[in-house]
């Protein structure tokens, strides 16, 4: 009986790390900005490529952009969606990150600055994989709300 239940327990186990596995390479890979679909709000950032990568246990994100003023830009972030800070780098509005996942094909994102949360972003992957959809909401640097829907291509 001892032997059933163990099997039965790693059984499981292996089941739930699967699963795991599986949700998170949905968002894994290269993800390219359909700019024809998207809602890019003016003078906020643009991303238009962004990369997932697997980091040991962690997910290492790499985003190449514009700023508002058409400079380029480049910021990294490696963590786990597990809702807590993890820092980031190159984003001169940020300085930590977490993300959180929701289920299988959605997320949720939180940039702060200085402790204060800059800006949120709801990120969803389409159910045949191939697309997601990035809504976000912030503040710009001239202090007025904003609300941007990007939608990205997968690579």
């Amino acid at each position: 009986m001892k032997i059933r239940s163990s099997a039965l327990f790693l059984g499981l186990f292996l089941l739930v790390a699967a699963i795991c596995v599986a949700a998170n390479d949905a968002l894994m890979g290269t993800w390219k900005l359909n700019e024809s679909k998207s809602k890019i709000a003016a003078g906020t950032p643009t991303n238009h490529t962004v990369v997932y990568e697997a980091a040991g246990d962690s997910t290492k994100i790499t985003i190449d952009g514009t700023s508002p003023d058409g400079a380029p830009t480049h910021s990294e972030w490696t963590g786990k969606f597990d809702g807590k800070d993890y820092a980031s780098s190159g984003n001169p509005n940020e300085d930590m990150r977490s993300a959180k996942m929701i289920n299988d094909h959605t997320y949720h994102v939180v940039s702060k600055k200085d402790g204060k949360v800059v800006l949120t972003a709801h990120v969803v992957v389409a159910q045949d994989g191939k697309s997601r959809t990035v809504t976000t909401k912030g503040t710009d640097s001239k202090g007025k709300k904003y609300t941007s829907v990007a939608v990205y291509d997968k690579q």
